[in-house]
């Protein structure tokens, strides 16, 4: 008996000042009109001039367009007018917002289509996993996002999945573990980590001092029956190694995990009586036959305040129980990954865990069968659980 000490185009730009005086005419020259001499210049010559119009006919008429009134002599010139330009025609802005409309509708349609046949797919496929079995727990990981009904939350109850269900975190908070059935989060210490699998997530120790996890507030009413439940791949082959505890003052008031017991490799769930956290008021379960490393399994502490016994599960048999006077209702949280002994932090551990569970009550056989294959009957609903 130990209590583990060891541990585009633009519009036409109006005329830059002093260019002219409008469109066409060379910048720095007054001009004085298509034909018109200068002042102060010799009239061309028309039969110089190709290109000089004749001039027009006695009445004013002929000529292209009205006959031009000619300036007074000696009087300089009147500049002709720019030929204005002609409006381009405007576009129809309605007809072309109503085909805008019209291609959005469209695409809303077509997406929310899409949306539909991968929401149809995805559901198909759950089923067919659901039919056609699922993983071993002791082997494989199980998910409640696998189609077998999860332990808490609204594939229990019956309500439709959000996404928030499966989200192992709090909303916002990556390091805070998500109570799927409560209201308390799980905080990861500096070395720890989650890792995403294909079908779930794991919380990943290193089996060092800032390698740990806390709770907000203690998650077991120690003075009441309750159960605590993982399941833990532990690397480790010698030492003490704590998957789940509670307490942070002097000791612990229950510790789960792997310990070497008298020279053997052991599953160990203990508890202790006294306030000391002596090895003396310390009280355990032990077994010691199974496989203990780098092999998953479930593993499962229960206390009956009535029968004042405590048990160990591994996997979904009853690895022994002892008799106990009760259990000390130490300060502090729950604890991922670590346990206190002597007023210090040790039993660092080493690999991954998941489904995380507490109970308000000492499971039996069926339960822990049912926590086992991950179908847990509607009134065995845990009071915390988290990684599910």
């Amino acid at each position: 008996m130990t209590d583990g000490t060891d541990r585009p185009h633009g519009p036409q730009p109006d005329p830059a000042p002093g260019s002219g005086g409008g469109y066409g005419y060379p910048p720095g020259r007054i001009p004085g009109g298509y034909g018109y001499p200068q002042p102060g210049q010799p009239a061309p010559d028309p039969a110089s001039n190709p290109y000089q119009p004749e001039p027009a006919p006695a009445g004013g008429q002929g000529g292209f367009g009205p006959p031009q009134a000619q300036p007074p002599l000696g009087a300089e010139p009147l500049p002709s007018a720019p030929e204005a330009f002609s409006a381009a025609p405007q576009p129809d802005w309605q007809a072309m917002a109503d085909r805008t409309e019209a291609q959005q509708r469209k695409r809303r349609l077509l997406t929310i289509g899409i949306g539909a046949l991968v929401v149809a797919l995805v559901a198909g496929g759950a089923a067919f996993f659901v039919l056609n079995g699922s993983d071993d727990p002791g082997k494989e990981p199980v998910t409640a996002s696998s189609g077998s009904p999860s332990a808490s939350g609204p594939a229990e109850s019956g309500d439709p999945k959000t996404p928030e269900d499966d989200s192992p975190t709090v909303p916002g908070e990556p390091n805070l573990l998500r109570d799927r059935s409560g209201k308390m989060g799980i905080a990861l210490g500096p070395g720890a980590s989650l890792g995403e699998l294909a079908k779930r997530t794991e919380v990943r120790f290193k089996g060092t001092a800032d390698s740990y996890a806390q709770g907000a507030e203690a998650a077991v009413d120690v003075s009441k029956s309750f159960t605590v439940s993982t399941r833990a791949y532990n690397v480790a082959e010698t030492g003490s190694r704590m998957a789940v505890s509670q307490g942070d003052g002097d000791s612990y008031s229950f510790e789960l995990g792997f310990e070497v017991v008298n020279g053997k490799k052991a599953w160990v769930f203990r508890v202790q009586t006294g306030d000391k956290g002596q090895a003396a008021t310390a009280q355990q379960v032990v077994v010691d036959n199974v496989d203990t490393t780098r092999n998953w399994a479930l593993l499962t502490g229960t206390y009956d305040a009535e029968k004042k016994t405590i048990a160990l599960w591994v996997d979904d048999k009853q690895a022994g129980q002892a008799q106990v006077s009760g259990i000390w209702a130490g300060p502090g949280p729950l604890q991922l990954g670590r346990a206190r002994h002597h007023g210090i932090w040790s039993a660092a551990w080493d690999g991954p865990l998941d489904h995380i569970r507490i109970f308000d009550r000492a499971l039996g056989q069926e339960q822990i069968t049912g926590l086992k294959n991950n179908k847990l009957d509607k009134k065995t609903r845990p009071t915390h659980s988290w990684l599910i």
